[in-house]
């Protein structure tokens, strides 16, 4: 009895929040993608498809996108969706310190949210983060490099992003990096050098990758901490330099193209669409279905090269639904 009862639960709660045609305002905040086909254009997918799945239970969602080139873009949209009075949020920190002064105005009003691509790891009262473990991924990076360059070259790391020390994901990213060679059993003495390029949105990243690369010397590897290696695989190309192996993260389509000319070596995939549809679901399930949901709800960190990028999919919601 106790067991049919456990499983008419989840059914009835649904039944009571059509029937009381309740109303459940979602608000998303996330960054505005660089173009139609930039990274953040996949969380949209995977949360619209999410909303056409929810929405007959009352579900409405607004989202706010805000500028990744300064943080006051940030704290506007912020203060724009606190106006509205939200059920719930989901939040991807880009920017930590103003995601943290916004949260604490989101626990004041004891709003529960979830973080997505994101995490700050030290606040507890998330309902959950969805995304990828942005500190293993950057060992996995390391480990990719490690194997694939001589012990003796250089290696970059390349961050495209203003104000680094408030871009948490990619601060995790190079920690991870820097990890994986300092906890070898035998520590590597390679020289790995990192590379900030303040202005992403600048035509003139040439010159500081060209510059790091003279500057280090023997380069042999490079690890670009978001999905903007396309630029350096550019570079690359142009400068006809086929002896240095590249890393970056997402497989846009700029970034497809290289790796199937073999300038970039491997893409690390977070599944974006995932993550949106994802953090819609856990927060239905949190807000109306009243079920716990995990804390921590990692994506997988994929690798895609030129030999199964026609292979790969990177999103399938069969293990994302309402349930």
């Amino acid at each position: 009895m106790q067991i049919i009862e456990e499983l008419d639960y989840q059914p009835n709660i649904l039944a009571s929040t059509l029937a009381s045609k309740k109303v459940y305002s979602l608000g998303v905040l996330i960054p505005e993608p660089q173009s139609e086909e930039a990274y953040w254009s996949k969380p949209l997918i995977g949360i619209r498809q999410a909303f056409d799945e929810i929405q007959q239970y009352g579900v409405e969602i607004t989202i706010y996108q805000f500028k990744q080139t300064d943080a006051s873009f940030f704290k506007d949209k912020a203060t724009e969706l606190l106006d509205q009075q939200h059920d719930g949020v989901v939040l991807a920190p880009f920017f930590s310190r103003e995601s943290k002064a916004f949260i604490k105005k989101l626990e004041e009003r004891e709003i529960p949210f979830v973080f997505i691509d994101s995490n700050i790891n030290d606040c507890s009262s998330k309902i959950s983060y969805i995304g990828q473990n942005s500190f293993q991924s950057g060992r996995l990076a390391a480990k990719l490099l490690d194997f694939s360059v001589p012990a003796d070259a250089s290696v970059l790391v390349i961050h495209f992003a203003k104000e680094m020390d408030n871009q948490n994901h990619l601060v995790q990213r190079e920690m991870g990096f820097y990890d994986y060679f300092k906890q070898k059993a035998n520590p590597s003495k390679r020289n790995i050098t990192t590379i900030e390029i303040n202005d992403p949105t600048s035509d003139d990243y040439f010159a500081p990758i060209e510059a790091g690369i003279k500057k280090a010397g023997n380069v042999k590897g490079i690890f670009v901490t978001n999905s903007q290696v396309y630029k350096v695989a550019e570079y690359l190309e142009k400068h006809n330099i086929q002896n240095i192996r590249l890393i970056g993260h997402d497989l846009i389509p700029t970034n497809r193209n290289y790796l199937r000319k073999d300038i970039v070596d491997f893409l690390i995939c977070q599944r974006p669409e995932e993550q949106g549809h994802q953090s819609i679901i856990t927060l239905f399930q949190h807000l109306i279905l009243k079920k716990t949901v995990a804390l921590e709800n990692y994506t997988s960190i994929d690798i895609v090269t030129k030999e199964n990028l026609d292979f790969y999919q990177e999103f399938n919601t069969n293990n994302y639904g309402t349930n």
